[in-house]
């Protein structure tokens, strides 16, 4: 009976109106959820009956239903906050955590370290990154983000890196140790450290030997030498340099090189000194130390040494690395975030607490780096917020409400329309 039949087709109404009210209710009250992707409920018809059988033509329909709940995988909104442990993508792809049902995923960047060093988020599921080999260089392995030992052991000084001008104008002199200001025709001083990290101050003076050539002695006051006695130089390197017609650098030959420093130091630390490419070495004379008329002076000196330091602050870059700077200027790479891509995002599985897990329709994740094969880049001090729009969920909502309201009137007009056929035997 056609009566009964719309009795059918305005509760199939009623149903998928509810059921995409669910959908609707759900984005509305994940709007404040960080990286939260609203869903959309797509409906079908339903098809009962064909007056003409397989010619097709002139059907019935039997209702509706909700045929999919389709995630909304578009970009949120980023906000900047001041933890730098705070992240988000801008782009494709997902964070990936180790989640007790195995690998999580998630566009919800809150993380902050645990008591163990490790880089959590907010239900303490570790979070996968890349990890640094012994000669701090980025890896493919994957693991757990882990600051480790948060202070670096000293590094005793294996070179000393000079950049300078020495003036082709100054006058031979005799150098005397007991004497060397006067006796020198120019010297800089240069902090180094011993194995175990002490500062040492070296002293270095020049003396022009003759045309186009020089010496160079390193001295270190008795205070700090083995054996020394306080007030008194101590030399620990020598070496010559030699310079062309053009006053760029020929060739630098080193002599005596062992530096003894006294409180517990190691014996016979070499410490290499370069004054850049010279000429003998293949060099044009553009990065090397130069002999022209003009005053002696150093225009830069570097050294690779450091003291023993404790963990200052942490940093991540738009490439994800996460960069430890200790209270003694030395920066290191620990690890860099790890960012999965899926052929099909719209497939994954939501297990709630704002994770995702594969599907056989979204395929397996595709663990890269940020920036790499499509996927997005990492944003430091960023969280990326709901990508619910609040406007439009409300215009849904208005909509939802009239379809529930018809499909009731359909109901209730049907009723009538029986009732009516039920009076007609009186």
């Amino acid at each position: 009976m056609g009566i009964l039949r719309s009795f059918n087709i305005s509760v199939s109404g009623l149903n998928a109106v509810g059921q995409g009210m669910g959908v609707i209710g759900d984005n509305i009250a994940n709007s404040g959820t960080t990286g939260f992707k609203a869903s959309r409920a797509e409906f079908q018809d339903v098809l009962a009956k064909s007056l003409k059988g397989i010619d097709g033509g002139d059907q019935f329909g039997a209702g509706v239903k909700l045929a999919h709940i389709k995630p909304m995988m578009t970009q949120g909104d980023v906000a900047r906050t001041d933890s730098i442990t705070d992240l988000a993508i801008n782009g494709d792809g997902l964070f990936r955590v180790e989640a007790p049902f195995g690998p999580g995923f998630t566009r919800d960047g809150s993380m902050h370290f645990n008591k163990e060093g490790e880089l959590v988020n907010s239900d303490g599921y570790r979070v996968l990154g890349f990890q640094v080999n012994g000669a701090g260089d980025i890896t493919n392995k994957l693991g757990p983000i882990k600051l480790g030992n948060t202070t670096i052991p000293a590094e005793a000084t294996k070179e000393v890196k000079v950049n300078m001008n020495l003036d082709s104008r100054a006058e031979i002199k005799q150098f005397d140790i007991n004497d060397p200001d006067n006796t020198s025709n120019f010297s800089n001083s240069i902090t180094v450290y011993d194995n175990v990290g002490t500062a040492r101050l070296v002293s270095v003076y020049y003396n022009k030997q003759a045309d186009n050539t020089w010496t160079y002695r390193a001295l270190v006051d008795g205070s700090d030498a083995s054996g020394g006695e306080d007030g008194k130089f101590t030399e620990m390197a020598s070496g010559t340099l030699s310079f062309n017609a053009k006053g760029q650098l020929q060739e630098e030959v080193e002599g005596s090189n062992s530096f003894n420093f006294n409180k517990g130091a190691a014996q016979d630390q070499k410490i290499k000194f370069d004054f850049g490419v010279s000429i003998t070495e293949g060099g044009d004379g553009l990065d090397a130390s130069t002999q022209y008329g003009s005053e002696s002076a150093v225009a830069r000196h570097t050294q690779d040494g450091s003291s023993a330091a404790t963990l200052g602050s942490l940093s991540f870059n738009d490439n994800g690395v996460l960069t430890a700077v200790y209270d003694n200027g030395v920066a290191r790479d620990i690890s860099q975030i790890a960012v999965a891509k899926f052929e099909n995002n719209e497939a994954l599985f939501k297990v709630g607490k704002n994770l995702f897990k594969e599907s056989r329709q979204s395929g397996q994740a595709a663990m890269g780096k940020p920036g790499e094969g499509g996927r997005g880049e990492v944003l430091s001090k960023s969280i990326e917020l709901s990508n619910v729009d609040i406007a439009n969920e409300f215009v849904n909502l208005m909509t939802a409400s009239r379809n529930f309201q018809a499909n009731a009137k359909t109901l209730t007009t049907a009723d009538q329309m029986l009732q009516e056929v039920l009076n007609i035997k009186r």
